[in-house]
């Protein structure tokens, strides 16, 4: 059987301050084209459909048309909740996504059996999905609880947790002429993050270690992590990446989606195709002098500006590059916190002086933004 394995869509992104709406319709419809293109048996979306919890309209619509074009390519579509996702609203849809013959799971449910999909491919090949959407700390140890497993003890850790549930999903990976798959969102140890995902949620607590996945599954796919990679463990391992990078520290990362072929006798056969329908995001860094001689990228740019801060400059830079998102002073030229430099007494002194400190400090010399911070401090007075 073939599959697509593709995850963190993050639909609804602003960049910023700048949609990317046009570009996911863009990258999905890149996505769709790939699938009508191989034919997969089944197309797997691990986790983060959406960037927030609460998707506009327009996200929604995206989503769910393209879950409906992948659907009408012929595959099987399975596609479960993210850490950005919100469960309770993806489950909401699993009546529409069952008679689009689409297979939504948002969040974990009591019954285990609820997230352990079967099927058989056109040619006769059957399959086994277990699919786990992710899981905070506090819900991994309702969900132990409500499987019957070993009771959930304080001191058994986030690891534990899910290397029980896990084990009960896929206790059934026994037969010899299925395909046995493993779909998740979460962290393994020994990964490496893309660079734009959730901070709170890919700390060592909530990392996973690989031997959580039994040996006996042909293919794992995970969602979580934005960079494409494989994963050293018992089976195949593997994250398919974001099919476009969502902040600038993904910008050299290569977005694509994976496509498996494996039989219940054979191993699995990986191989990544880009996807490249999104705008390329650049870092570019200089003083304006510099700025103003190159020839920019194209795509979205951050720009590290090494010149003193001084009232103006941000616009300075974006007259220059109005392709600039995110402008910042070089971080090579600003001091570290504390580095050198004595911690101001704040009482008895007015706002004025701490503020005069707090540009001292950070080595800023423009009397304008004093000027600035006077007037909008007479303003606040008054």
């Amino acid at each position: 059987m073939k599959i697509l394995h593709t995850s963190d869509w993050h639909v609804g992104k602003v960049l910023k301050g700048q949609s990317r709406a046009e570009e996911h319709k863009q990258v999905l419809a890149g996505v769709i084209e790939i699938a009508r293109q191989e034919r997969p048996d089944l197309v797997v979306i691990a986790g983060d459909l959406y960037d927030t919890a609460a998707p506009t309209p327009e996200a929604t619509r995206l989503v769910t048309r393209a879950l409906t074009a992948l659907r009408r390519t012929g595959a099987d579509v399975v596609a479960i909740g993210g850490n950005h996702d919100n469960g309770p609203a993806l489950d909401a849809l699993r009546p529409w996504a069952e008679a689009a013959g689409i297979t939504l799971r948002g969040g974990v449910r009591e019954d285990p059996a609820e997230h352990v999909i079967d099927g058989t491919t056109a040619g006769g090949e059957r399959w086994q999905l277990a699919a786990l959407p992710f899981l905070s700390q506090r819900y991994a140890v309702r969900a132990v609880e409500m499987y019957e497993l070993t009771a959930a003890e304080t001191t058994q850790t986030y690891a534990d947790h899910l290397g029980r549930i896990l084990a009960r999903l896929t206790d059934g990976f026994t037969e010899p002429d299925r395909v046995h798959l493993v779909t998740a969102h979460l962290t393994v140890v020994g990964a490496t993050s893309g660079g734009g995902e959730r901070d709170a949620h890919t700390v060592m607590g909530y990392a996973v270690p690989a031997t959580v996945f039994p040996g006996t599954a042909h293919y794992v796919a995970l969602g979580h992590l934005h960079r494409a990679q494989r994963v050293q463990g018992p089976c195949p391992i593997r994250y398919s990446g974001a099919p476009l990078a969502v902040d600038f520290g993904e910008q050299e990362n290569v977005p694509s989606v994976t496509l498996i072929e494996v039989t219940a006798t054979t191993a699995a056969q990986v191989r990544e195709v880009p996807v490249t329908a999104a705008t390329a995001l650049h870092t570019v860094r200089g003083t304006l002098a510099q700025l103003a001689e190159i020839t920019p990228p194209e795509g979205w740019l951050r720009v590290y500006v090494r010149e003193q801060p001084r009232a103006g400059l941000r616009e300075e830079v974006q007259e220059l590059l109005p392709h600039a998102l995110e402008i910042r002073i070089d971080p090579e030229l600003v001091p570290a916190p504390g580095s050198g430099t004595r911690v101001a007494q704040r009482s008895g002194r007015s706002p004025r002086q701490l503020f005069a400190d707090y540009l001292d400090s950070r080595g800023h010399a423009d009397d304008g933004v004093r000027e600035l911070f006077d007037e909008l401090l007479e303003e606040v007075d008054h």
